[in-house]
């Protein structure tokens, strides 16, 4: 069954399409919220969140093209938010007291982590969202309300500050 039509149903309220859907997302979703937030534990719960966002929001969704790119600013904010909280709680415990707040976990190697982490979290967005989630720079426009110009030199001039510092 085509994406269109389960879009068209999981709109209806039919849970088994948009089950359906998000095993056509899950993977990529995943991805670009564990190289956003760094750990497996907050990407699966800004992940879980935005699942649940995206379906009881799905019967809004004005076009049906458009869902991938929805999906992705739902885990865009989610990851945001996330992104906050880490923040706020960082401030008031140190991580010698918190391990479970290091990136023990993480899987990039340790130079891709120091390159993304010099990057502004403007950068850092656009360049998860081209590399990671696969958007072409139309749609990240789109997703961080860009103009696409805009998303294209910012994409250029981060990956070249990567590139410079891993050199």
């Amino acid at each position: 069954m085509g994406s269109t039509n389960l879009i068209q149903k999981a709109r209806s309220g039919d849970k088994n399409a948009f089950a359906e859907l998000y095993l056509q997302q899950k993977d990529s979703l995943y991805r670009y919220a564990y190289f956003k937030l760094g750990n497996a534990q907050d990407a699966e719960d800004a992940v879980a969140n935005c699942v649940a966002e995206a379906f009881a929001g799905i019967a809004l969704l004005k076009s049906e093209a458009a869902f991938s790119r929805w999906l992705f600013q739902i885990l865009y904010r989610e990851c945001c938010r996330i992104l906050r909280g880490n923040i706020s709680r960082r401030v008031e415990e140190s991580l010698e007291d918190n391990p479970q707040l290091t990136r023990a976990d993480s899987h990039l190697a340790p130079e891709l982590e120091e390159a993304l982490a010099i990057l502004t979290p403007e950068e850092k967005d656009i360049v998860l969202l081209s590399a990671v989630a696969g958007y072409k720079t139309r749609e990240i426009a789109a997703m961080l309300n860009l103009n696409h110009s805009t998303v294209r030199s910012k994409l250029s001039r981060a990956l070249a500050k990567m590139k410079n510092f891993l050199e």
